[in-house]
């Protein structure tokens, strides 16, 4: 598979080393130039599905360019819009002519309107806020049109930071109320004290982040306007300026610092996608995927810092820190309702992203469950560490206690090594194909399992979630297309069938005298199931559907912005398991008990009451009315608080060696208990065991398995 990309990348680079990239220019707009020259070379001859730059393209870079430097449209006016639009569909022809007319316009109109904000801003929080009269906002700014004159900017403005201090008033008067309940010599304030600290702390936000703004460099803003043209070709496709690229290889390489969670910048706002488990917030148990990051604040500090509307790296540098220093920060949750978390920075530990098992007992059978966090791999050296070579030895300690049943959880998996998913395949079937990869202008690559040996033969089930992604997919659907196993969990994975590679634009330079270019991860292959299937888009459907809190919540590669379509290839040549007797009527039973379940009734009402909230985007800013909505909420959020006291009567344990490692280390200790006790709240594991139980090994194909290896 890297053979034949890599073939076709050097007949590339020889291409690319007779056009135009080495001519000498002191100024960065000769750079950008450039810069985007070569980036448009490289998507047209290396992506997997390079798009036509036409004017259809140009009016979609047109639309995303515009909405990522003013997503709450409160900078540009109509007048400006209208403007730009006579570059609507010439982008195309601005890219090709090496041209950046457009950017420079939008560049310098944009620092203009955010000189004129600032005296805006001041002039409104000069005054006080009235929250008694009637007034609302609407934050669904897509559907905003554009102010026509200064007085309606004024009004979108003093809406906004009237909204910001509306809800610092009301944790004020929150915790004032909470002051006096604990001590009765609590000097009260009054409500127009409040407003004016309310106000205060939204001045001083506006003011860091215009101070943040200041710091910006051009190239900054021409990043933005690089990524607009790039993430038009497929939403993994992103252009990584020469800061950005160090920032990613130091991610790569596993070592995290500072609360331990991957945050994505979502409209204005700043979304949690991954908690990293053995990190600060994974061990305080308080934030989750989905929460927005809405202020920071510093130990040393008085006051939190808005960052809303903060460029993602400025959001960043505020939430990490030195190891052992606090930061707390204001999150609104999933269910709406806001949050003050307080979390001690630490250096994420990397043995939580590996595999590991656990032993449980259910109606005197016993069955193992391994945890596989992502399918890592030591990218200088594949036979290092790596996730096959870790699954391959709980199988082997699962077995050695007497394993019945096998669980493999890659929910919340995201992918990674796609030599690790086929190893990792090859421990569950004789031989055979695993994954079919198709570079762009060749035949599909079919990766194979050539080892004929079988390490584990008995009852196996892979739970599965919403973000379950890429490696995961391919592990899932390879052993559900076999129908080795039981797929329980969400009604698809994410539905990423693609492959990137990040490509050193440096190297495509016969001569450089503009300094380091950055790099481009661009998408370069697309995955296969062994049936033919392509997982992108429609990932992985479960045998067992079961609700989550995610079931309505849009975050899978469908919900995501020019995703590559799905399509079909052949069928690979591969034979069905047939180690079961009653596979098919274990699924019917399983979704049998599913149907009836209370629990699983309440999460699913719970996620559609999560898809309700989430959809409101019209609020009061009326203070009994605000108060009122978020009263109602935590009353609503009341009704699922059962949710978390749900318990099985399942006991998991550790593995003999864990055990022994746990005398010195009682940090592994805690995590495991703490892992142990999850398991047990797990209603979806909990299903999963019962499958086991169901399915019923066919004795007669084992006795003529000799090739299976036996423990």
């Amino acid at each position: 598979m890297k053979k034949s990309f890599f073939v076709v990348m050097l007949a590339v680079i020889v291409s690319a080393a007779s056009c135009s990239f080495t001519t000498k220019v002191d100024d960065d707009p000769d750079k950008d130039r450039i810069l985007i020259d070569l980036i448009s070379y490289v998507l047209s001859k290396g992506h997997y599905d390079a798009k036509d730059i036409d004017d259809d393209f140009s009016k979609e870079v047109f639309a995303d360019y515009i909405d990522a430097l003013d997503p709450l449209k409160r900078y540009f006016y109509k007048s400006d819009i209208e403007e730009f639009k006579k570059f609507e569909k010439l982008l195309d022809d601005q890219i090709r002519d090496k041209q950046i007319d457009f950017f420079d316009l939008t560049y310098e109109r944009l620092q203009e309107r955010m000189f004129e904000a600032r005296s805006i801003y001041k002039e409104i929080l000069d005054k006080p806020f009235n929250f008694e009269i009637e007034e609302s906002i609407d934050t669904d700014y897509d559907e905003l049109p554009y102010v026509n004159d200064k007085n309606e900017l004024k009004n979108r403005w003093r809406l906004q930071l009237k909204f910001n201090a509306l809800s610092s008033y009301y944790e004020k008067v929150d915790e004032q109320i909470d002051s006096l309940a604990k001590n009765k010599d609590y000097k009260r304030k009054t409500g127009v004290t409040l407003e004016e600290e309310a106000r205060e702390i939204t001045k001083t936000s506006l003011k860091e982040y215009f101070e943040f703004a200041d710091d910006l460099e051009r190239k900054d803003w021409f990043t933005i306007y690089i990524n607009s043209i790039v993430e038009e070709f497929d939403p993994h496709t992103y252009y990584f300026a020469p800061q950005d690229k160090d920032r990613f290889d130091i991610a790569m390489s596993g070592k995290l610092e500072g609360i331990g969670a991957r945050l994505q910048k979502k409209n204005d706002n700043v979304k949690i996608i991954e908690i990293i488990s053995g990190g600060p917030a994974w061990r305080g148990n308080m934030v989750e995927v989905g929460d927005l990051i809405m202020k920071v604040k510093q130990e040393d500090e008085n006051e939190p810092v808005s960052v809303v509307g903060m460029r993602l790296d400025d959001a960043v540098s505020l939430i990490k820190g030195p190891k052992g220093t606090k930061v707390t920060l204001t999150v609104k949750k999933v269910d709406g309702t806001m949050e003050n978390i307080e979390i001690v920075r630490d250096v994420v530990e990397l043995e939580e992203t590996y595999a590991k098992s656990s032993v449980v007992k259910k109606n005197d059978k016993t069955f193992g469950v391994i945890n596989l966090p992502k399918f890592y791999f030591n990218m200088e050296d594949y036979n290092q560490r790596n996730a096959a070579k870790d699954v391959k030895q709980e199988i082997i300690r699962l077995k050695e206690q007497n394993m019945e049943g096998l669980v493999i959880d890659l929910r919340d998996n995201g992918g990674g090594s796609l030599q690790t998913v086929v190893d990792i395949a090859g421990l569950f079937i004789d031989n055979g194909p695993i994954v079919q990869v198709r570079t762009k202008g060749e035949s599909p690559e079919v990766l194979s399992d050539k080892d004929r040996t079988i390490l584990w033969d008995g009852p196996l089930v892979i739970l599965v979630n919403e973000l379950s992604a890429s490696a995961s997919e391919i592990l899932a659907a390879a052993m559900q297309d076999y129908k080795r196993a039981i797929i329980i969990g969400s009604k698809q994975t994410y539905g990423k069938g693609t492959v990137q590679n990040v490509m050193d634009l440096n190297r495509w330079m016969r001569s450089n005298d503009f300094g380091d270019l950055g790099a481009l991860k661009l998408t370069t292959q697309k995955f296969y199931r062994v049936d033919g299937g392509s997982t992108q888009l429609e990932g992985v459907k479960s045998d067992v559907v079961v609700p989550d809190r995610y079931s309505y919540v849009d975050i899978g590669e469908k919900d995501q912005e020019n995703p590559l379509p799905w399509d079909k290839i052949a069928a690979a040549d591969y034979n069905l398991w047939d180690g079961y007797i009653d596979f098919d009527q274990t699924i019917t039973k399983s979704n049998a008990r599913m149907a009836v379940n209370e629990q699983l009734k309440l999460i699913e009402k719970n996620a559609k009451w999560v898809r309700e909230k989430r959809d409101v985007n019209k609020y009061s800013l009326n203070y009994a009315k605000y108060k009122s909505n978020i009263e109602l909420n935590e009353k609503q959020a009341k009704n699922f608080e059962s949710l978390n006291d749900y318990k099985s009567n399942l006991t998991f344990e550790s593995l003999p060696y864990e055990k022994s490692l746990m005398e010195k280390d009682s940090i592994l200790e805690e995590k495991r208990n703490r892992w142990h006790q999850s398991l047990s709240k797990d209603i979806y594991v909990e299903e999963a065991l019962s499958v086991l139980e169901d399915m019923k090994i066919n004795t007669i194909r084992k006795s003529k398995s000799p090739l299976t290896i036996k423990n």
